[in-house]
């Protein structure tokens, strides 16, 4: 049996982590002393303890228990749970967990719903995706949804040390550790107390006794297990876009430092056109007319960046991320296009001026078009005051110069233009 099982808590008092649903007064711990159980909804990374939850919830509940993975389970292993009910005559009903849900697809979900509203089946699902993105909206609205975060180092290291004491019980070595070791492997699990447990396992059977028949696990017995930190990326997954989005508002924020940081969590997850469509959009959307050139820069980098490919790619991508986080910052063509849509979603638009419209084919005069216009570049600074907006909305305004160096020299030559 893994050490992960072997020292799985068994009451939800001795569950660590998660003590923001988990404790006196708090949502989950009121849920169990209460008659009332509700459907939940468990997500978050591996290793954070949904199963071993849902599986305490199981035993303070009077339902009957059953456990499925959506992975390789089908809609038959839910309708032989409810036959398996009506034969062993339970008048408590099912309680069912059913891990990784958002590997069944919608119709399989919505097959659970007869019986959760018949009350038949207690749902606790838990996933490792953002339920909002991959549950079946009408099963979402009948559940409640706690989120399961990462754990501690501090509490990484608390289970740690309570699986070395198994540890020594049943396998009857001398086993000693140091501190320096359990902090080493706290900070390669990165929060999956699963991972952490297979690490220190790994580490004690692999490392030899000591003259004195001691196992002694420390920094180097950790080293030499050759574990390397494995970061919470997956391309298809919410962890790529959380930090696509930390990526962006870092630099957005001006913020070079967490700039860097989110960079190299990209970097490692290896998917470059991601990072470089990224660049692209914050070039345009958070830096915009207050450095018109920075979309040139950028779109250098990124295309060096897909030339050389990893490893080098990276010093182009922090060149150009650099360059987004430290330069000054405009939204104004970004809230000009939207403004823009928005209207057209809103108001009803009149047609074209008629002096701006199309007159390069044969007949066009015959139709006015284009015979009152005016060339601007016919006038002083080549500008002359006529309509261009439809009649419906020929005052509206999109765009509106930021408080920045260009845009303000925007401001100065439209200002300066509006006066002929």
């Amino acid at each position: 049996m893994p050490l992960a099982d072997k020292i799985r808590p068994t009451k939800i008092d001795e569950v660590i982590g998660q003590s923001h649903i988990i404790g006196r007064n708090k949502v989950l711990t009121k849920i169990l002393e209460s008659p009332f159980l509700p459907n939940m909804i468990f997500f978050g990374p591996p290793g954070v303890g949904k199963t071993t939850v849902a599986e305490i919830v199981a035993k303070y509940s009077s339902k009957t228990f059953y456990k499925i993975n959506a992975t390789n389970s089908s809609l038959e292993d839910i309708k032989r749970v409810v036959s398996e009910l009506e034969h062993i005559n339970n008048i408590n009903g099912v309680l069912l967990y059913i891990d990784e849900i958002q590997s069944f697809n919608k119709k399989q979900q919505q097959s659970i719903l007869e019986f959760m509203e018949n009350g038949k089946i207690t749902l606790i699902a838990s996933t490792t995706e953002n339920p909002y993105h991959y549950v079946y909206k009408a099963l979402l609205s009948r559940s409640t949804v706690f989120e399961f975060k990462l754990l501690e180092k501090n509490e990484v290291v608390r289970g740690l040390t309570r699986a070395i004491e198994i540890l020594k019980e049943e396998s009857f070595m001398d086993l000693e550790y140091t501190n320096e070791a359990l902090e080493d492997i706290a900070t390669i699990s990165d929060g999956d107390m699963r991972r952490a447990l297979n690490i220190l396992e790994v580490a004690v059977y692999a490392t030899r006794p000591n003259k004195d028949n001691i196992v002694i696990v420390d920094s180097d017995s950790i080293k030499q297990s050759t574990f390397k930190k494995i970061l919470n990326f997956d391309k298809d997954g919410d962890s790529h876009y959380d930090i696509l989005s930390a990526f962006q508002k870092s630099i957005r924020g001006s913020d070079p430092q967490a700039s860097m940081h989110y960079l190299a969590r990209l970097i490692k997850g290896e998917d470059l056109i991601s990072i470089c469509r990224r660049l692209l959009v914050i070039a345009c959307e958070d830096i915009g007319l207050a450095y018109p050139n920075a979309i040139t820069i950028v779109k250098s980098c990124v295309d060096a960046a897909m030339q050389v490919g990893f490893p080098e790619a990276r010093i182009p991508l922090a060149q150009a991320t650099l360059l987004l986080a430290t330069s000054p910052k405009s939204n104004s063509a970004c809230m000009a296009i939207e403004k823009a849509l928005q209207e057209l979603d809103e108001e009803f638009i009149k047609d074209i001026p008629i002096h701006i419209k199309d007159a390069h084919y044969s007949g066009a005069k015959d139709l006015g078009r284009g015979s009152e216009y005016l060339y601007p570049h016919n006038y002083k600074n080549h500008y002359v005051k006529q309509q261009y907006l439809p009649d419906s909305i020929k005052d509206s305004i999109y765009y509106t110069p930021q408080e920045n160096k260009t845009e303000q020299n925007i401001k100065a030559y439209l200002d300066y233009i509006n006066k002929f």
